[in-house]
């Protein structure tokens, strides 16, 4: 294939596994229905201290039979997630069996925040117990922070290039965006990207002690998050797997594949100022410079698809930015649905946006009841999916240790 610089890239496949469903027919139904995957945890209820209750678990996943046992047992939840995601990919763009992938020219963009929880459990057992009874041969494996773009690329023999982006919540987002520039540059000419995150109560009780999750709604979990709603009260915690196969325009049209939207426009910084607070400033800077690469204007732009994890600042900033940037823009919130599953958002969220886009509608903001007054006039997408005809959407993430990007997608005719 040609190396030349400035390729086109396309999507050509797609694959998750979502507290939504696994495949688009399922997850637009769940989006359709309005309602969300948030339910009570009662087995949280052991933890001392802990105020949240809520989560979006997938509740029925199970790796297929034709996983042998040694696979499962080298493989933490997250992880098994993300191999089954990225098979479902490889079926939808017909690339299964396409030499491609083990011949050096395929690569894999993929993130999570962490490994499995369980697995670091076995080591810490060792610091607390003072015996390595609990460790065992794949302890390491199902911990590691590359865990999951490491076991794509053992089960599917994948031999190009790796990039491990385990940013937090712009996991997912940067593992697109880089498996973009690898495409755009002549690097690869197919990768396979996303992210993953499994769900545990650990991460809920990072957010709880820093008083950023949900604790007001336990015992109506239909009702929380509230993104940009007046009475939110704080994040809740999902998990999933979104696989993207990204691919060079050309190769795509050779093989006569299906395209479902050409990414044309990619942008991440960091804050450079603090932890978890993050800056309007370099939120909106992102913004424009995914525009600029993709040379396009904010008013492209039709649809949105926010961060928005129903946090008290967070929400605020990313709306004023959002609406300095592309002005009074359509928008809405997929972790009203979903839940915040940190690794796997934002490749989950800019796979549904693009989906909505080609069949011509975007779904509500859930529990957005009464705007909150320090958000700007943005046109927030409320009560039930609002018919939109356009060409281009962005899709913004905003991680904790003040990291940003945005990604930029356009209408395949």
């Amino acid at each position: 294939m040609s190396t030349s610089a400035e390729r086109r890239v396309v999507i050509t496949g797609y694959g998750t596994v979502s507290a939504l469903g696994h495949d688009w027919d399922a997850v637009s139904a769940s989006l359709k229905s309005e309602k969300n995957a948030v339910v009570v945890m009662r087995d949280w209820d052991v933890y001392e201290g802990m105020k949240t209750r809520l989560a979006a678990p997938v509740q029925d996943f199970e790796l297929p039979s034709h996983y042998r046992a040694r696979d499962r047992n080298s493989m933490g939840r997250v992880a098994q997630m993300a191999v089954l995601a990225t098979e479902r990919a490889l079926a939808v763009a017909d690339m299964t069996n396409d030499p491609v992938i083990k011949g050096g020219r395929c690569g894999v963009a993929y993130g999570s925040a962490t490994g499995s929880p369980d697995a670091g459990e076995e080591f810490f057992a060792l610091l607390n117990d003072h015996s390595i009874e609990r460790i065992n041969t794949t302890t390491y494996t199902r911990m590691m922070s590359h865990t999951a773009p490491v076991n794509i690329g053992v089960k599917f023999g994948v031999t190009g290039r790796m990039y491990t982006t385990t940013s937090a919540c712009t996991a997912g987002s940067q593992g697109i965006g880089y498996a973009y520039e690898a495409i755009k540059s002549g690097i690869q000419d197919v990768m396979i990207a996303g992210g993953a995150e499994e769900l545990n109560p650990a991460q809920s009780a990072v957010f709880d002690a820093i008083r950023a999750a949900s604790r007001n709604f336990n015992n109506a979990p239909c009702q929380s998050p509230r993104p940009f709603d007046q009475d939110r009260d704080g994040l809740v915690i999902g998990e999933g797997a979104t696989t993207l196969i990204l691919e060079s325009l050309d190769r795509a049209e050779e093989r006569n594949a299906k395209i479902y939207g050409e990414i044309v426009g990619f942008a991440t910084n960091t804050d450079g100022a603090h932890l978890v607070r993050p800056k309007q400033e370099t939120q909106e800077r992102v913004m424009r410079e995914a525009l600029e690469s993709a040379g396009i204007q904010p008013s492209d732009i039709g649809y949105v698809s926010a961060h928005a994890t129903a946090t008290d600042r967070g929400d605020i900033i990313e709306a004023q930015g959002t609406y300095n940037v592309y002005g009074r823009v359509p928008v809405s919130a997929m972790k009203s649905y979903t839940g915040h599953s940190l690794g796997a958002c934002g490749s989950f969220e800019l796979w549904t946006a693009v989906m909505m886009m080609n069949e011509g509608w975007f779904m509500p903001t859930l529990n957005l009841d009464n705007i909150d007054d320090e958000c700007p006039d943005l046109d927030f997408i409320v009560g039930s999916c609002r018919p939109i005809t356009t060409d281009c959407i962005a899709s913004n993430n905003f991680a904790f240790g003040g990291v940003n990007t945005s990604i930029i997608v356009r209408r395949w005719r």
